[in-house]
This record gives structure tokens, C-alpha cells and sequence, in this order.
């Protein structure tokens, strides 16, 4: 448990040191102090002076060792001398402690240190692997050190406020029976029930719906969720999240906790805390940006172009939706890079991308296009008048169906005009109203789009049997900076809705009672309404640490394979590890 800050001992101060090395200034000059480090850099001025650099996770001090002395980087040392200003002409602006050094300094050799595999030194460019091959060593650069501070910090605030809003804080089981979330589960094959396994969950979901049947009210906790899924930048196998369920509640009460709390996380870590969140419709974030996680951090958002060439004669502009969108000073944009353009949007789905250069003259704005011959006058005008766009623009067109239209154009806008999600300003979003379904599987049955316990938006619910692509859901989501940070929604608690969308996703009364009969039979004693959320932890800090990689922000990940250079896991398990739990290995795959 953390002390409080009244009761921690004054400047680090344990047996072995009595300050912190990156807390020494002018106010402790003539103190005699010891402090403990690992060697950062050793100087030695011929044979009566030694330099060292000592280094702990506060800084780095410079002492001043009489004679020699024998140590080398990344020794671990216990250096006494007295505090005592730098000569005139020596000071470091450079170091916090830069203004003070430790002078006729005793060193004392705690531990000496093999030649690290490669400088603890955030200048130095470090293969990837290497570094978590390593990463006990990695973590020593001040860049890995604040990053899990900040962590800490963030996970502070957030707790801090959990608790300020009446939420109590559960852990809930990481042995769990298969959920209905979507991705691949890790399995856990069970040694007592021989052919039987638990997995490790998603997320709390269940167990959180469990508690609120319980009555706990106000959950949270810290959740640790495992996901056997492709990795990325944004993603690793295990995760952790904020997640919380509330009871007698409704979407805006979820939503206004979760703001309370992310910003007070983005105050913590900043410094400043970030304006109201706002909200955009699924609907309306999918029409303006063309995704359901945009970034706000910068415009060209898409322009409608329907009505422009609704009687158009152009054949590959006539389609249900014409989306455009403008591209400032683009026109200057080669033909290559024009041609890699079109082949990304074919690549994406859309039949092809057309473009408009904005040219200027004594006429006024025209465009230079290869298919601006195709176009009447009119509708060249109304191009120009629709999109804003003047010369040096550059306007891109896709028409087709109007959601494959949208995201085609959405992600040719981040492509073109975004920029690295973890710099600045940190524009919160709140994505709501989320289709309840997201497709048909191979039976034609609905997919749920969130997971079959989101309550249907209460004015759609006439419309689960004859229009169920139709049907809302009371699903929300929070972006920032063009990264989902996490969802969560309404749940059902009615057991006459909760059968409508078991029929309407198929899935038959045995069936359910077989996957979710615990939650369901828990449900026949009083359920509350209810609702939840959950953030990820990893997005959150990494974009707060300036990183565009959660691993960056992760004491030990693993790499994009799913591999740990460090323990070299995942491992072949021994014959008799696999015959206890009834399994018996695959021929290798070569």
C-alpha cells in the first residue's frame, strides 16, 4: 500500500541513502548526504580525480571522487560526500541537479554490473527487440521511468474519482466461462476436469452484471482482459481498463462519471483539464468524418455532394452517395502520389477516386481533373460551391454506397491531414447511438454489433422484428485523438427484450440458457437497470506519454508476433505438463 505523502520519509531516505539523487539543490549545499544509483558515466582526470554520474529514477547527480576508482556503467553504488555548488563555469543547465555536485565522495560497490547491451540513454536509437530482450535495462531510461510513473499517476486520478462518485472497487475472476464479445479467447485447459478448460476473460461483462444483481450499486476495478487477437500499435494480448457498472442509471449518467474521470486522469497528467466532452451520433461521426472514432484535431470533413450530381450524365457519379472531401494547398500533390491515392481507395473497396485540382485565373476558380470533362458547367460550379474549396485545393471524390462512400473518404482523411495521436490538443469525443446490429452471418441472422445484452434504443424497439439493421442500440463509445479508448452501453435487464434479440440473432432458448444461463437465471430474482463502461488504461497513458505505441507504456509487453523476447514465451510445454491436462502435441508446422 502507498504511504501517505505526510508519512513517506524526507527525500528517499532508507537505511542504505538518506536523499534521492535527483532531488539535490542549492538548499542542501553542505549537507553531507549518501545516495545510491547505478552508473550512468565515469570520468577520470589522471590519477587524482574521478567524475561519476550516478543515477537513480529521480535524476542524475555528478560526484567527485578523490584518486580513481573501480567501476563501470551500470554499477550499482552507495556514494556518501558533501553537497557543495559547482565551480564557476561547470554548471549544467542541462540536469535539474546541474547547479550542485558531491564533492570527496566514499564510494561504496553494492553490485558490480556486466557491460549493459546497450546505453541507458534516451539519445540512443535502440532496436525494438533488443530492448525487450532487455527491458530490465530499458527501464531504466528516464524517458521508460516517467512513462510507468505517469501511468501510476494516471491510474491515481482515476481511482481517486471512482471512489469521489460512490463506486466501489471488486475484482472479479480471471478463470471464466467462454463470453460473447466477439475475439478469440485464450484457453485455459483444466488438469481436475480432463477435457474441459476455462478462459481467460474479455472483460469483466458478465461478472460486473452479476454485481450489479447483487447489488453492489457502483462497481470498478482495474480490469485485466486477454484477447488473442492480431497485434498493433493500439493493441497487445493483455490489456488493462477502467471498468465500471453503475445501477439505476441511464447512458447520460455513465457518460458524465467516465467524463469526470478521464479528464480528471488528463488534468493529472498534463496539467490542464480539457474542455466538456462532446458527442456526435454514429450516424452523424460516420457522415461528417467517415469513421466512428474521428479525430477532431484537425477539419476536412466530408462534404455532400448529392445533390450536385443528382442529374449528373456521368456515369461513375451516379450512385446512391457522392461524398468529396478537400485537401488544403493539395493541388501541388504529384500525379504519383495521386495515383496511390486511387489505389488505396480501391484497396479500401470503392470502384475508384476522383480528384480536382483548383486552379485560379481572371475567370475565377476552375478545375483541373481528368474527368472534369465529363462534367457540365454546372455541376463543376456547384463542385466548388459545395466543398468551399479555391485554388491550390484539392478535391477528392468517391461515389458509391454511402457507408462504404464515407469510410473510404475517412480514412484517406486521417492518411492526408492527420497527425501522430499522441500530440496535442487531447480532443475527447463521445460516439452514441450505435447501430444494434452490424451485419448478417452466413445463416442471415443479425450480428451484434456490441455484444446481445446492449439494450435497443427505446424508440427503434418496434422495429427488432421488421427492420432489425434499423434498430439503435443505447451503445457509446470515447475517442480521443482518432483512438477509441473505450465502449460500453445500457444493458438489457428485461428478460421480454432479452428473448426478442436472442430470436432475432438466432439464437435458440437451449442455446442461451446453455451459454448465458448464469446470468440469465441471476436475472429471474430482480435485475436493476443498469449500464457500464470501460476505458483502456494502455491508450489513455500512451497518448498522455506522448507515444504512439501502448507497448511504450507497458512495463513488459510483447512484441507484434505476440512473442516476449525476455522469457522467450510462448514455450513448448513439457510432456508431462501436457499429459496431465489430457492433451497431447500437434506435429510442428514447418
Amino acid at each position: 500500500m502507498t504511504a501517505p505523502e505526510s508519512s513517506r520519509p524526507p527525500s528517499g531516505a532508507t537505511a542504505l541513502r538518506t536523499h534521492l539523487c535527483g532531488t539535490l539543490g542549492p538548499d542542501d549545499v553542505g549537507a553531507r548526504v549518501t545516495v545510491c544509483g547505478w552508473v550512468a558515466k565515469r570520468r577520470e582526470h589522471g590519477e587524482h580525480l574521478a567524475f561519476l554520474d550516478l543515477r537513480d529514477h529521480t535524476g542524475v547527480v555528478q560526484c567527485v571522487v578523490p584518486g580513481t576508482v573501480d567501476v563501470r556503467s551500470e554499477y550499482v553504488l552507495a556514494v556518501t560526500g558533501e553537497v557543495r555548488r559547482r565551480p564557476e563555469g561547470t554548471v549544467n543547465p542541462d540536469l535539474p541537479t546541474g547547479d550542485v555536485e558531491l564533492g570527496d565522495c566514499a564510494v561504496e560497490v553494492l553490485n558490480p554490473a556486466e557491460p549493459p547491451p546497450f546505453v541507458v540513454d534516451d539519445r540512443v536509437e535502440v532496436d525494438e527487440v533488443v530492448r525487450l530482450r532487455h527491458r530490465y535495462v530499458d527501464l531504466r531510461r528516464p524517458r521508460m521511468q516517467a512513462n510507468l510513473r505517469l501511468r501510476a499517476g494516471v491510474n491515481r486520478a482515476l481511482r481517486a474519482a471512482m471512489d469521489r462518485q460512490g463506486f466501489v472497487e471488486v475484482e472479479t475472476p480471471l478463470l471464466w466461462a467462454p463470453t460473447p464479445e466477439g475475439a478469440r479467447e485464450f484457453t485455459v485447459p483444466s488438469r481436475l476436469h480432463p477435457g474441459a478448460a476455462y478462459v481467460l476473460p474479455q472483460s469483466p461483462q458478465l461478472a460486473k452484471q452479476l454485481l450489479m444483481v447483487a447489488g453492489l450499486d457502483r462497481y470498478y476495478q482495474f480490469a485485466r482482459c486477454l484477447r488473442d487477437e492480431d497485434l498493433r500499435a493500439d493493441r497487445q494480448f493483455e490489456f488493462t481498463q477502467l471498468d465500471l457498472e453503475a445501477s439505476f442509471v441511464d447512458q447520460d449518467d455513465v457518460l458524465a462519471v467516465v467524463a469526470e474521470a478521464v479528464l480528471d486522469a488528463a488534468e493529472a497528467a498534463t496539467g490542464e483539464r480539457p474542455g466538456p466532452v462532446p458527442r456526435l451520433t454514429w450516424a452523424e461521426a460516420l457522415d461528417r468524418y467517415g469513421t466512428d472514432k474521428p479525430d477532431l484535431r484537425f477539419g476536412m470533413e466530408l462534404c455532400e455532394l448529392g445533390a450536385v450530381f443528382a442529374r449528373t450524365g456521368f456515369r461513375a457519379f451516379a450512385a446512391p452517395c457522392v461524398k468529396g472531401i478537400v485537401v488544403g494547398e493539395g493541388a501541388s500533390l504529384t500525379r504519383s502520389r495521386l495515383d496511390v491515392l486511387t489505389e488505396r481507395a480501391q484497396a479500401l473497396g470503392a470502384k475508384g477516386l476522383a480528384w480536382f485540382r483548383v486552379t485560379g485565373g481572371e475567370g475565377g476558380p476552375g478545375l483541373e481533373s481528368p474527368v472534369a470533362k465529363f462534367l457540365s458547367d454546372e455541376e463543376q460550379t456547384g463542385l466548388l460551391q459545395a466543398t468551399g474549396a479555391g485554388p491550390g485545393d484539392l478535391v477528392l471524390v468517391v461515389a458509391d454506397e454511402h457507408r462504404l462512400a464515407c469510410t473510404v473518404l475517412g480514412a484517406l482523411r486521417t492518411e492526408l491531414g492527420g497527425r501522430p495521436v499522441s500530440e496535442g490538443p487531447y480532443r475527447f469525443l463521445w460516439v452514441v447511438d450505435f447501430p444494434l446490429f452490424d451485419g448478417v452471418d452466413d445463416q442471415g441472422h443479425p450480428v451484434a454489433a456490441h455484444h446481445p445484452f446492449t439494450m435497443p434504443h427505446p424508440d427503434d424497439l418496434d422495429l427488432l422484428e421488421s427492420d432489425p439493421a434499423a434498430v439503435r442500440s443505447r451503445a457509446y463509445d470515447l475517442v480521443l485523438n482518432g483512438w477509441e479508448l473505450g465502449s460500453g452501453s445500457v444493458r438489457v435487464h428485461r428478460a421480454d427484450i432479452q428473448r426478442r434479440i436472442f430470436t432475432a440473432l438466432g439464437i435458440a432458448e437451449d442455446e442461451a440458457a446453455s451459454r448465458f444461463g448464469f446470468l440469465l437465471g441471476a436475472f429471474r430474482y430482480g435485475a436493476p437497470p443498469h449500464a457500464g463502461f470501460a476505458v483502456g488504461i494502455d491508450r489513455l497513458v500512451a497518448i498522455f506519454a506522448g507515444e504512439d505505441s501502448i507497448r511504450e507504456v507497458i512495463a513488459f509487453p510483447k512484441t507484434q508476433s505476440g512473442w516476449d523476447p525476455m522469457t522467450d514465451a510462448p514455450k513448448p510445454l513439457a510432456p508431462g505438463a501436457l499429459a496431465d491436462l489430457g492433451l497431447k502435441p500437434l506435429p510442428r508446422r514447418d
